[in-house]
């Protein structure tokens, strides 16, 4: 997961003051996968390693982070003078080089290109431009450069170590040691086929797509980026082969998207339903409805669990939901029988800042389910583990149960 999504999303774009430089994609060179072919001038800049500043830029390397996707994160942040590109229209590109400890010739390249306006003689402050790259773990060299038309440049190179700490060892990252891509700025992209086992598992999620501020008037990237990645984990399981999803806003009291049992999640199909939400418009129905939102959970529950295709498990996943009034106890007992593990996968970054149980939460324990609290990359990673092991021990349980009989 990005340090910070919202602004990573627009790392494509650089804004200046009161302009707004244009940008393209960050690609990688080349995307083919040919040989590279970098003009001389370049290249004698990176292997130089002089650092140069015939445009004033102040470079800030980004610590490498684990993002949810289980991806290491990195970046930089860059600031170049307005002073110094003042004048007619230009163009700056931007050039870097890296490289894993080691292995020269694994060295990939990225490029970024933003054409600038026309700037005023007097205009004071920066530019401020932004990069990132995805990485695999390991150690990395990075030689980075800023070029404009006139063919000045400001160059920079710093070390980064992509490292997993000693309790993490046991986490399957997403990326070979010693890779690079560019960063994955689309969060709902299809999933690659899976090789699953034969007589999988069936498994049903409920999920909130809602931001960690229930009060929030948007759902910004960092919201649904823990929530799409915890659904990417479940989706990914080999041990998993048919996926009933449905996705709701407890802000708006509506289901986004519903899927039945498929074989796998149709994650473009959930994105384009997620792009749909309105938050911070209030319906007036549900104004004069005082507790329409518990009505609409316990609605949403209690049909989802009377349904006649009956799941393995069933997993709820969200942020935490702060109702008046909670899910009535009395409606839900009746269903508490049931003969497959429940889980609330609680998505929750701040867990001191709200450290009491939610709506959903006590929902759950009445069907004697199991809560994890997912803040970092590494809980989601232990906690799908055991969550894993639990629906297998479950459904081998009740095969057993019915051979014996």
């Amino acid at each position: 997961m990005s340090r910070r999504p919202s602004s990573r999303v627009a790392a494509q774009t650089a804004v200046i003051i009161t302009a707004t430089f244009c940008a393209p994609a960050q690609m990688l060179l080349p995307p083919d996968g040919r040989s590279v072919h970098i003009i001389n001038s370049d290249m004698a800049v990176l292997e130089a390693q002089d650092v140069r500043k015939d445009i004033h830029c102040a470079v800030t390397p980004d610590k490498p982070m684990l993002g949810f996707d289980l991806r290491f994160h990195a970046g930089y942040d860059a600031a170049v003078s307005l002073k110094d590109l003042a004048g007619e229209e230009n163009t700056l590109t931007i050039l870097f080089r890296v490289t894993p400890d080691g292995h020269p010739d694994q060295a990939t390249y990225f490029f970024q290109r933003f054409k600038v306006p026309r700037i005023a003689d007097d205009a004071g402050g920066d530019a401020n431009l932004q990069g990132e790259v995805d990485l695999g773990e390991g150690t990395y060299h990075v030689d980075w450069l800023i070029r404009d038309r006139g063919e000045r440049v400001c160059s920079y190179y710093w070390d980064m170590d992509a490292t997993l700490g000693p309790k993490d060892r046991q986490i399957g990252l997403a990326m070979p040691a010693n890779s690079m891509a560019p960063p994955h700025l689309e969060q709902f992209t299809e999933e690659p086929p899976i090789s699953r086992a034969r007589d999988g598992l069936n498994i049903k999620v409920l999920v909130n797509f809602a931001p960690q501020d229930y009060d929030a008037s948007t759902l910004r990237p960092l919201d649904t980026l823990a929530l799409v990645s915890i659904l990417r984990r479940i989706a990914q399981e080999p041990r998993f082969d048919r996926f009933s999803i449905v996705a709701f806003n407890m802000q708006e009291q509506k289901v986004l998207y519903r899927q039945k049992s498929q074989e796998k999640i149709d994650f473009p199909a959930l994105g384009a339903a997620i792009h749909s939400i309105r938050l911070g418009t209030v319906d007036m129905k549900q104004l004069a409805h005082k507790h329409g939102d518990t009505e609409f959970l316990t609605d949403l529950i209690t049909k989802e669990m009377q349904t006649d295709n009956r799941p393995d498990a069933l997993i709820f996943a969200g942020p935490k939901v702060m109702l008046d009034s909670d899910v009535p106890q009395e409606t839900l007992k009746p269903l508490a029988d049931v003969e497959y593990p429940v889980f609330y996968m609680n998505y929750a970054l701040n867990p001191v800042a709200v450290p009491w149980r939610d709506s959903i939460s006590r929902a759950v324990k009445i069907f004697k389910g199991t809560e994890f609290t997912i803040s970092r990359p590494r809980d989601l990673w232990f906690a799908m583990s055991e969550m894993v092991a639990r629906i297998v021990k479950s459904k081998h349980g009740q095969s057993s149960r019915v051979l014996s009989q």
